[in-house]
């Protein structure tokens, strides 16, 4: 107990030492050691370091989760070592929803079956999000955080012994410089020593923590090529699903006439609907040559019809999947339509909606 007093007492009287030697520096009545050049420019690095991994680590989370509250959700569940529940992100959201609207307007129909491709591809590209985020909080976010949560904090404990450290060999001066006695001289002198080797033994610590930071660029330079080769996979896998996309949708009709109970324009205006380009992947009986050549003679053919069709006014023949119908073309007709003939019906259709048969 009498022990604990004293030490109490030492530590109570350093603390004083301490604070009285920081307020005459601020009054400037006392003198201060100012540490050498390069600590300080370790030190201004170190501050620096810390103060651009909270940015960038800020803001890569802001990108990985734009949400706010999902961020504060997901660092409390850090904070407690729980794990974090799975979540369904948009693009899995929007493709559920397009392939259900898709079921719901028939697999079989054009406009069904695209939903469905678009809703698979979109499910694809939020799978391929799931692990871009997985793989930049592993790879990124982790190391930075560490650095900030670790290294560092170690790096303002041992400058903050250093700052004590400091202004106990400030003090030590002050005292020698105070004594009158021989005895009191001969006494501070020795504390002098003996707080100038701890000072210089605390920077020297200090300084081996900030050469380290050195070690720490090299490293989040690791992980930021980490990071950019998980951005690039990501968009490579995101454009090479819609490029596959496209391709599929290049097999559909390329565009829609209005359903029948939406007004019709009049007055001889058009409506222009932006159409998926056709590409050499559609099949060849209803490639262009097939086409060109029912049109350059006067006969008629069967044709499978690929998709319903509404038609949008008396002169357009509706029709149903899978159904056979004659096809013929007439002179001087816009080359995207024929003339279709079921039994006693007859009236334009689409050349997209069509495959010629032998």
């Amino acid at each position: 107990m009498d022990f604990n007093v004293k030490r109490l007492a030492a530590d109570a009287g350093t603390f004083l030492s301490r604070a009285v030697q920081f307020t005459e520096e601020k009054l400037g009545q006392a003198e201060k050691t100012e540490l050498d050049a390069h600590l300080e420019n370790l030190l201004a690095r170190a501050e620096c370091t810390k103060h651009w991994t909270e940015r960038i680590m800020k803001q890569t989370e802001v990108l990985l989760q734009p949400n706010p509250n999902v961020r504060i959700e997901e660092f409390f569940y850090e904070k407690l070592d729980k794990k974090v529940p799975t979540r369904v992100n948009n693009h899995e959201l929007l493709g559920q929803s397009m392939i259900d609207s898709g079921n719901e307007f028939g697999p079989g129909t054009a406009y069904g079956n695209a939903l469905i491709k678009c809703g698979e591809t979109e499910k694809q590209i939020g799978g391929a999000e799931r692990e871009f985020i997985q793989s930049s909080a592993i790879n990124f976010l982790t190391p930075f955080r560490n650095f900030l949560e670790g290294d560092f904090k170690t790096i303002l404990k041992e400058r903050k012994l250093l700052q004590n450290k400091r202004l106990d060999l400030d003090a030590a001066k002050t005292r020698l410089k105070k004594a009158r006695m021989a005895d009191a001289r001969a006494v501070a002198e020795q504390d002098l020593r003996m707080t100038q080797s701890e000072f210089d033994r605390q920077a020297e610590i200090t300084r081996l923590l900030l050469e380290g930071v050195s070690s720490t660029h090299a490293h989040h330079l690791r992980c930021l090529n980490d990071f950019v080769e998980a951005q690039t996979t990501y968009y490579a896998q995101c454009y090479q699903y819609m490029v596959d996309l496209q391709k599929q949708l290049g097999s559909f009709p390329s565009s829609f006439a209005s359903n029948n109970n939406q007004p019709s324009v009049s007055g001889g205006a058009s409506v222009s609907v932006p159409t998926l380009p056709l590409t050499s992947s559609l099949p060849a009986g209803r490639s262009s040559s097939a086409f060109n050549e029912l049109r350059s003679c006067s006969g008629s053919r069967k044709a499978r019809v690929l998709y319903d069709y509404d038609a949008a006014g008396s002169s357009e023949l509706s029709l149903l999947a899978d159904e056979v119908i004659m096809v013929s073309s007439v002179p001087g007709m816009d080359p995207d339509w024929l003339v279709g003939e079921r039994g006693n019906q007859k009236g334009k259709v689409p050349i997209t909606y069509l495959e010629l048969l032998n």
